[in-house]
């Protein structure tokens, strides 16, 4: 899915060269907490800004060329400009960079709380059912190491993942289970659920894979 380049603003070239220059220095990865931010900031998904930094890397546009010789080795010219762009009225409002392709509604709202519960993120659960589909009902614990590292990663509880997986159990059809949740967190679980649990398992793992450098 590629952005059309007649509808990349040229002043978010300086944002992406500010990321892009963030030590270590290089292109960073899809959904990492830098272009997920700058994403959001934007409104554009982080796959525009993905594929935009492997076009300032290339240097194959003699206006990228003229930006990294005016700005690369001089960061604080750099940070003017950029304190200069974000003062510009309506900047940030890139809602009509896609054309004629289909956008997800939904990945500005991964990144953000769930109103059920503060301390979590629809991202969050995502990573959740990914492990949830590595493990069996009775691993699912507070104890099992698994657990435990993607709870350090996401920094949060143990418990608080073991809680969202066995609200995937009431969600999974192959465990049959019936009985009437009134905590509010069952139903962006649902709806996790039906986004990702009925798919390939190696596509939400792939996915997963990627949305750990957010954490990271």
């Amino acid at each position: 899915m590629a952005a059309k380049r007649n509808q990349w603003s040229d002043e978010y070239w300086l944002l992406l060269m500010q990321l892009y220059l963030k030590k270590p220095v290089g292109v960073k990865p899809l959904y990492s907490r830098g272009v997920v931010d700058l994403a959001l900031e934007l409104h554009v998904q982080p796959q525009v800004l993905y594929e935009q930094m492997f076009r300032l890397r290339s240097l194959d546009e003699p206006k990228l060329r003229r930006l990294w010789e005016t700005y690369a080795n001089s960061p604080k010219k750099l940070a003017r400009g950029i304190q200069l762009l974000r003062r510009m009225k309506g900047f940030g409002m890139a809602g009509s960079f896609y054309d004629g392709v289909e956008v997800s509604e939904s990945w500005e709202k991964d990144f953000r709380p769930l109103e059920e519960r503060s301390d979590l993120k629809p991202v969050m659960l995502i990573l959740i059912l990914d492990l949830y589909f590595r493990l069996v009902p009775a691993t699912m614990v507070t104890s099992t190491p698994e657990i435990q590292e993607l709870a350090r990663l996401m920094r949060i509880k143990a418990q608080t993942v073991v809680e969202v997986m066995d609200f995937f159990q009431v969600c999974d059809p192959y465990l049959n289970r019936t009985e009437v949740v009134l905590d509010p967190l069952i139903n962006p679980c649902q709806q996790v659920w039906e986004r990702f649990g009925n798919g390939k398992p190696e596509e939400l793992s792939a996915l997963a894979a990627q949305l750990k450098a957010y954490f990271q």
